[in-house]
Formats: structure tokens, C-alpha cells, sequence
């Protein structure tokens, strides 16, 4: 039997679970609910793949004086390693067999060649790269990510657009109801100017694996791929093909109904006001005075749900609806005291910023109620 890795629990799983996120439970190719583990003499490499996406780290975690590769279930393995109480494991490989020893207990599990595995090769000859602190790009994706649209037809919107362009990244998501814009000053980016739409499970993942810290993370765009690298991680996407919506002509401009709003007061008064809205109709009215916002909600039971607001305005009233989910996924992303609206007319999308800052932008269509 081939020793394959020698180390504590948690040195295992944790390599093995920052993989594991894109593997499918339901799959054509039984082999891609497997992990790919590779021991290079004191190294041992996980590398998972959806054939869309794949994603691999590394850990000295190696033991035994052969390299051996071998893929196993994903599912199992990570199973069986929570369960074991924080101890040594040995993990060894003989006659297409993985073996999991802890103490007294002992797991053998199905494996299936190396061979076999699907793995997607680098694009080495980027047209544009560029790094930045993981916790500056977490951000941007948190501020627009809720945007996306899910399974939509139009596949093009079940993604964010990613443009990288001199010293600026910038974000958009839209699900064709509201678009969410963000944008970031970095160091100057080699290459040309990239638009590309990154799939929704790669921003997905990299919400996940992507730490609060300043170390960096290395972009690099090539042909269909991207592929992003932070500490042990390489994380290896196809991107998504098709034209993304003009996002420009959809963020409004010049107009002239605009109030300062207390983040934290205005979300508390929708998420109290969204109680009363029915599960399918969303709706929430408006009705900006002078002086006051209101906020109305009614459902098919005849209930009903008010709130106000104290504001500094003085122009025109206003009656507009708007889905009440939609705000609150803005409000909720935004870690701001103070949020500016401004409104067109009652068949005008709303639009939400920073004041004083152009870097976040959010666009609310209007629903009629």
C-alpha cells in the first residue's frame, strides 16, 4: 500500500473543501464528482472541475517517498473527514482503492484513474493582467453580485460583466429589472482594454473563497478564460460569450428629484413595510412630498402597511412603485450611513448612489401598483 499523505485532519480538509464548492452533485460524467489529488514529493495538489470551471490548491501535507495521483469521490471524502474527531489521518492508495485511517477507524473508497480526469489547460498568453488586495475585489462583487440574473434565456445576464480598462476594473449585473454598476481605481493594467462576462458560480465561488486581507489577487484574461490567483488557489473560468447590455445608456441622468436617505432608517422601514406585500407581488408605492417620503405596501387580504420618512426636499410630488426585494438587496451591500435617490417621473427608473462618489451606481425599473 502507497502512502499518499501523512497530516492532521484539518490540514486536509481544508485544502480539500476550498475546491470542493464546484463539484455538482448530478452529473453525465461520473468522474467529475471526483477530486483529482496529486502528491509531488512533499506537495500534495487538489483540483476539482465542472468543465466550466476549475479550481486548484496546493499544501505540504505530503508523506511516503512516491508521487502518486488518483481521483476520488469529493462528497465522501469531505464527509468522512468532518466526522473523524481532529487527529492524525493517513490517507494511502492501493489496487485502485483509497484508504482513510484515523485512529481505529478505516474507510476504503472507490477510485478512479487520473487518466480519466478532465482537466482545462491554462491560456499562458493573456491580452490583459492586472493584481489587486482580495478584499478590494470581494467588495466590488458584493456590490453588485445580487444583479445577476438567474437561468435566465438571455445567458448573457447570468454573469457580471468584468472591464478592465488602464487604472479601473469595473462591475455590472442586471437581471433586466435593475442593474448595479461599481467601479475601482487600481495600479495601471497590462494588456488592452477587456470586456468580458464572468459566469455567475465563478463570482459565486470567489465570494466564497476570496479573504477580507490584503494580500493580492492576480487576474489574467486570455481568450475564452479567465483565471484568478491568490495564495495556494488558482481558480481557472470560461467566460461567458455573448454582448452584454449597454450599460450606460441604462443609468439615468440629469434628473431633478433627488434626497439624502439614512441607510440603515430607510431599510428598516422597507423591511418592515415589506411584511404586508404578497409573496408574488413585491410592490411597494412611494408618494415623495415635500418634506416626506411614504412608504405603502397592501396586500390581496386588504391589510395594509405605512411608513414615513423625514427628508429635505422641496420639488415635485411624486407616486411611484417599485419592488421592495430589489431595494433591499442594494441597502443591504451597501456599508454606507448615507444614500442618495433620485427619481424621474412615475414611469422612471429609480436611481441609488453614494453621495459624492461615482462609483456605485443602482438602477430600479418601476413596476406599476
Amino acid at each position: 500500500m502507497m502512502l499518499m499523505i501523512k497530516a492532521t485532519r484539518d490540514a486536509i480538509l481544508r485544502p480539500l473543501q476550498m475546491v470542493a464548492g464546484i463539484v455538482e452533485r448530478r452529473h453525465t460524467l461520473p468522474i467529475l464528482a471526483n477530486v483529482l489529488i496529486r502528491k509531488q514529493g512533499d506537495q500534495v495538489s487538489f483540483l476539482a472541475t465542472d468543465i466550466e470551471i476549475q479550481i486548484q490548491t496546493s499544501a505540504a501535507i505530503g508523506a511516503g517517498p512516491e508521487d502518486v495521483a488518483i481521483t476520488v469521490n469529493t462528497r465522501k471524502l469531505i464527509d468522512i473527514l468532518r466526522s473523524l474527531p481532529e487527529s492524525e489521518i493517513s490517507i494511502s492508495v492501493a489496487s485502485r482503492k483509497l484508504t482513510i485511517a484515523a485512529g481505529k477507524s478505516r474507510f476504503s473508497l472507490q477510485t478512479l484513474g487520473p487518466e480519466e480526469f478532465p482537466t482545462v489547460a491554462a491560456n499562458d498568453s493573456p491580452v490583459a493582467s492586472l493584481s489587486l488586495p482580495q478584499k478590494q475585489l470581494r467588495h466590488l462583487f458584493a456590490l453588485v453580485h445580487f444583479a445577476m440574473a438567474q437561468q435566465d434565456i438571455r445567458y448573457y445576464l447570468n454573469g457580471l460583466l468584468f472591464v478592465a480598462d488602464g487604472s479601473q476594473v469595473k462591475v455590472v449585473a442586471t437581471d433586466g429589472h435593475r442593474l448595479a454598476y461599481s467601479a475601482l481605481d487600481t495600479a495601471p493594467i497590462a494588456g488592452s482594454r477587456q470586456e468580458v462576462i464572468i459566469p455567475r458560480k465563478t463570482i459565486t465561488e470567489l465570494q466564497r473563497l476570496l479573504a477580507d486581507s490584503d494580500e493580492p489577487i492576480g487576474i489574467d484574461i486570455a481568450g475564452n478564460q479567465i483565471r484568478f490567483r491568490f495564495g495556494e488557489v488558482e481558480l481557472l473560468s470560461k467566460l461567458v460569450e455573448g454582448k452584454f447590455p449597454d450599460y450606460q445608456r441604462v443609468i439615468p441622468t440629469g434628473y431633478t428629484k433627488a434626497i439624502m436617505l439614512s441607510r440603515d432608517a430607510w431599510a428598516s422601514s422597507l423591511t418592515r413595510a415589506s411584511i404586508l406585500t404578497s409573496e408574488k407581488f413585491k410592490g411597494v408605492r412611494f408618494s415623495l412630498n415635500p418634506g416626506s417620503l411614504k412608504i405603502q405596501t397592501s396586500n390581496s387580504e386588504q391589510e395594509e402597511a405605512t411608513e414615513e420618512l423625514d427628508i429635505e426636499y422641496t420639488g415635485e410630488p411624486l407616486e411611484v412603485g417599485f419592488n421592495v426585494t430589489y431595494l433591499l438587496d442594494a441597502l443591504s451591500n451597501l456599508k454606507v450611513e448615507t444614500v442618495r435617490a433620485e427619481f424621474g417621473d412615475a414611469n422612471s427608473s429609480a436611481l441609488i448612489s453614494i453621495p459624492g462618489e461615482d462609483s456605485f451606481k443602482y438602477v430600479v425599473m418601476p413596476m406599476r401598483i
